[in-house]
């Protein structure tokens, strides 16, 4: 027998950032392999930096002048000796050139072949290639260079419902469902504009859109001596514009025959283009027709969700590719590949599901995860202290569960995120727990449009009673009894009087009074009265009405400052307080999440002087400007067009008017800036078009 010869691996630089870093940092340790961090100037405390042995800093915070910068990580590389670099997940992990550019310095890449990256980068020609191993495909037109007025023409060859779909990349950036085709040509211009925007390559084509449809990808691996094996699939249709949430393995919808037969259609795939390394290969599957699947993509890098995987077959996927990059047949045979119990995987995005998903920011002030172990697993890149911008992707961790069962598992998802206490930046926790709670999610009655459905019927949760009183009373200072000036029950001639705090949320006014009955450094004590200020629109009462709450309570501080835990009627929750500057408080607790705004007596100004502002939603950069500064509009033109976190977002005139557009294409804008404004006719001019003739 041949020796196989083998490449010694002593120093990995992590191409990444965030969570996927520290997870590869996390194997590397534990395999005995120091870890090479490199970071832009918005990271230089981040926690993958200070996991890392080794760190460099690679260029400013623009991902395009630090991550994206093929040059400069292959320069950390090289001057911290390290022998191998890991992409993690986006940025350069499915870019060619940088593969090539590695090579070339003879540092090993842990990931698959340049080639391979090229023809599965490409949508184009990866259905080629596929197809040519007889893995099905979705009809569609796909060959490159296809100009707009092509692909309306073939769209009606293929018929409606289609997806435009970008060739390069991936992320759902540039996809767009069509089901008019009047529609199309439109369509077809925005989907241009964010594929060259995310990919720097603006090739798009046309698939059919299948009805019911359900996503589902295949893990695999395949080492350098010609042995490929799948690790079963994940279910990934419980995602929102075609950008996955909440993912689980392994799938509800497929039997024992169809999982073997979709297994080795991705072998083959991977097979077409002589794949070596960790890959994933996306198949769509209609609901009513789980026997039928066709081919959709192939990743060529580790994905986003495959901690589920490693759950139900006890792989760690990225040993796997480590020892695949160092030349090592594959130790696992296609027969040791068994799925037990099941896993779920919920991302944790910085966005505000009440306020239609717009990217949110901000510094993490308060960070507390559930206790992992018993089936629970946190993947996260954040810290308490960690600023949160408009620069990179809006994912900041993962809470993964593994159950016996799915629905252990997905209780146990429930109670993850309901112990998750995150303050300083809004994120979509709560609207995971929303989601699971459906009982289309319980039942296992998915399509990748599902979450967009339901969406719909969303709104943030207004803050219960106990949220109200953990607000108003976890912003008192407990201090020396003695000393009145750092004592809550503070110094008063005559009788006590009770503290009365006014708080707004979601635009209700509540109003929370506290007559303290006990404070001291250990504990608060106080009898509370909750009541709402607007006709029970928003109840503070559990019965749904407007009737005072009231109870007795107790406070008592923790080690960890601003969390406490408040007695109820001898019930016991735990719940985290952070006052900002501004007024706001923010407050965590079972069920959920809130900003709770101490509520002022007078505005600042008239509100009618900012009915034609428009104002950015979230930081971010103009990437065009419809508008034309001095142009009479009506209401609902576009005017701007903001991009944040990969995100694009119009925005419009909100009455008719002259417009004044105050900002350019290639601008920064902060949340809540000014970028144009439109100013209303006169209603005392007889003739708003213009002077007198």
């Amino acid at each position: 027998m041949n020796q196989i010869e083998t490449t010694t691996l002593r120093k990995v630089l992590v191409a990444n950032r965030g969570e996927i870093a520290c997870r590869v940092m996390s194997t590397l340790h534990t395999m005995g392999i120091k870890s090479v961090a490199v970071y832009s100037d918005a990271d230089a405390d981040a926690p993958h930096v200070l996991m890392a042995d080794e760190a460099v800093r690679i260029g400013p915070a623009a991902a395009t002048e630090s991550y994206l910068r093929i040059d400069a990580v292959v320069e950390a590389a090289r001057i911290t000796g390290a022998d191998a670099v890991h992409p993690g997940y986006g940025f350069l992990s499915e870019n060619q050139q940088f593969a090539a550019a590695l090579a070339e310095a003879g540092i090993v890449f842990i990931g698959p072949p340049a080639e391979a990256i090229a023809t599965m980068g490409d949508k184009i020609t990866a259905r080629e290639a596929v197809t040519r191993r007889d893995v099905p495909v979705v009809p569609g037109i796909s060959r490159p260079g296809l100009s707009d007025a092509e692909l309306v023409d073939g769209a009606q060859g293929v018929g409606f419902p289609v997806l435009i779909k970008p060739s390069a990349g991936g992320g759902g950036k540039g996809m767009h469902r069509v089901d008019d085709p009047s529609d199309l040509a439109e369509a077809l211009v925005t989907a241009r504009r964010e594929a060259s925007s995310a990919f720097g390559d603006d090739t798009l084509f046309i698939e059919h859109f299948v009805l019911t449809p359900r996503h589902i990808e295949v893990q695999i691996l395949a080492d350098q001596h010609g042995n490929v094996i799948h690790l079963g699939e994940r279910e990934c249709s419980l995602q929102r514009r075609h950008q996955k949430v909440i993912e689980e393995a392994p799938s509800a919808l497929l039997d024992e025959a169809t999982r073997a037969r979709i297994g080795e259609a991705a072998c083959d795939a991977a097979r077409s283009v002589g794949y070596t390394g960790a890959g994933t290969v996306e198949f769509i599957v209609s609901a009513v027709r789980p026997d039928e699947f066709f081919f959709m993509e192939m990743n060529t890098r580790l994905q986003v969700e495959h901690p589920v995987t490693e759950l139900v077959t006890g792989v760690d996927l990225v040993e796997q590719q480590v020892r695949i990059a160092r030349g090592e047949p594959l130790s696992l045979t296609q027969d040791d590949i068994v799925l037990t119990g099941h896993a779920f995987e919920a991302r944790v995005y910085a966005e505000d599901p009440g306020q239609g998903f717009l990217p949110t920011g901000g510094t993490v002030e308060r960070l507390s995860w559930p206790r992992t172990g018993t089936g629970v697993r946190i993947d996260s890149g954040i810290a308490e202290g960690s600023v949160i911008g408009s620069d990179y992707d809006p994912m900041l961790a993962k809470v993964i569960t593994y159950g016996t069962d799915r629905d252990e598992a997905l209780d146990r998802l429930e109670e993850a995120l309901s112990g998750t206490r995150l303050l300083g930046v809004v994120t979509n926790i709560d609207f995971c727990r929303y989601v699971i709670a459906q009982q289309s999610v319980r039942t296992a009655d998915l399509d990748t449009e599902l979450l967009d459905r339901i969406a719909v019927d969303y709104s943030a949760p207004p803050p219960g009673p106990e949220a109200l009183v953990a607000g108003a009373l976890g912003g008192l200072r407990l201090g020396d009894p003695d000393d009145l000036w750092s004592s809550a029950l503070g110094f008063r001639i005559g009788a006590p009087s009770p503290v009365v705090t006014r708080l707004v949320s979601a635009g209700h006014r509540y109003t929370v009074s506290a007559q303290i009955t006990a404070a001291d450094t250990a504990r608060l004590a106080a009898d509370v009265t909750v009541r709402t200020e607007d006709g029970g629109n928003a109840p503070a009462a559990e019965d749904g009405g407007n009737t005072p709450w009231t109870s007795s309570v107790v406070l008592r501080p923790t080690p960890d400052a601003g969390v406490f835990d408040l007695m109820v009627e001898g019930r016991r929750r735990r719940w985290a307080v952070r006052a900002d500057d501004d007024g706001r408080r923010w407050v965590a607790g079972d069920p959920g999440t809130w900003i709770l705004h101490t509520a002022r007596a007078l505005t600042q100004h008239d509100e009618g002087d900012a009915v034609g502002d428009v104002v950015s939603p979230m930081p971010g950069t103009v990437v065009a400007v419809p508008g034309t500064d001095g142009a009479a509009v009506t209401a609902s033109d576009a005017l701007v067009v903001v991009e944040a976190m990969k995100m694009e977002h119009t925005l419009r005139a909100p009455i008719d008017g002259t417009a004044t557009v105050k900002v350019r294409v290639g601008d920064k804008v902060d949340a809540q800036q000014v970028l144009a404004q439109v100013v209303a006719p006169d209603p005392t001019d007889p003739d708003p078009t213009g002077p007198d003739q």
